[in-house]
């Protein structure tokens, strides 16, 4: 805040400390009247510097639903004359369908503000652009997954990450599962949620449409993804395939995660910790820190071990990359040379 609005913000304080003081509403004593007053300016204050960090279109919104609500209180205030109810009990009711409806159309307006273009009414509003969302629409398997919010807190999500009511809806079923292992994976994505809408980088949005005709979640999240123009966020193959087949953008965590494993290639030496045995004769299976399953020939008698190991190939599947290596026992203990 620089010194010159800090300087008119006090001025416009004392102004009213001032004015209460001289016209002493309500009768109160010179003291009262200018903590009044001071009151009644820092309000104004925080009230005005709320307002600063608003955009252009909420405050055209809010001020446009304000004024509507406004004129529908005015209205039923009219029908309420009408009545034979008590002049008493109608000014209450007046009142506080005035505030009511002046507030509701005030948050309404306010929220559905980023909706407006500016652009197509002209003038000093020409300029104005409407910008293009991000919109990233989660679906239940990748919220249950929970790796989406560690890409978050990283900083790579940019946009808008849409959460729609009936994966919300889904998501409460899975933790009202009687199954305990149904639940507990419901409650572990509700858990997700609260911890991204904590994050101050990410914007959450909780969207409330829906499309009765459609009874599948899949096909809602790709009837959503296509009328917000976004991509869906998964890690479900089926979901991916048919979103690719409509022509839907879909960003999956595990394709992403494969693509974040370090490269490995033929005649690397791997330092690995044996396992278990594997399916083949004198095979030992390790596993990297990522999840990568290390087959190793001639290792079935190094399990518990750490050993050294060279890689002989590497094999990318649907499910993930396997990495085949092959432990030298001759390599292993020949003498280290000073």
């Amino acid at each position: 805040m620089s010194w010159e609005m800090a300087v008119m913000r006090s001025v416009f304080i004392l102004i009213l400390m001032a004015a209460s003081f001289h016209l002493r509403p309500f009768h109160l004593t010179g003291m009262n009247s200018i903590l009044v007053g001071a009151l009644l300016g820092f309000f104004f204050v925080l009230f005005e510097m709320r307002l600063e960090r608003a955009s252009l279109k909420k405050l055209i919104g809010a001020a446009a639903g304000s004024i509507l609500g406004i004129l529908g209180a005015l209205m039923i205030s009219h029908l309420l004359n009408l009545t034979s109810i008590e002049r008493s009990s109608i000014s209450f009711v007046q009142i506080s369908l005035l505030m009511l409806m002046a507030y509701v159309g005030l948050v309404l307006g306010a929220n559905k503000g980023d909706l407006l273009n500016l652009a197509a009414l002209g003038g000093i509003f020409a300029g104005e652009r409407q910008p293009k969302r991000n919109y990233k629409i989660l679906d239940t398997s990748v919220i249950i997954d929970g790796r989406v919010a560690d890409v978050c807190e990283t900083g790579f999500v940019d946009g808008v990450l849409v959460i729609p009511q009936f994966v919300l809806r889904e998501l409460q079923l899975v933790a009202d599962s009687s199954e305990s292992q149904k639940r507990a994976r419901g409650r572990r994505g509700l858990d997700i949620l609260h911890r991204i809408q904590k994050m101050t980088n990410v914007q959450v949005q909780i969207v409330e449409d829906d499309f009765p005709q459609t009874r599948e979640v899949d096909l809602k999240l790709i009837e959503l993804a296509k009328r917000y123009e976004g991509k869906i966020v998964t890690n479900d193959f089926n979901l991916n395939k048919v979103a690719q087949l409509q022509g839907v953008p879909v960003l999956n965590i595990n394709e992403l995660a494969n693509a974040l494993k370090p490269v490995v290639l033929p005649g690397e030496i791997m330092r690995v910790f044996i396992l278990k045995e594997g399916k083949e004769y004198n095979q030992g299976v390790a596993y990297l820190d990522d999840g990568t399953m290390v087959v190793v020939d001639n290792a079935k008698k190094m399990i518990s071990k750490t050993i050294d190991i060279a890689v002989t190939s590497v094999l990318q599947t649907t499910a993930g990359k396997m990495i085949f290596g092959k432990y030298d026992e001759r390599r292993a203990t020949e003498p280290v040379h000073q």
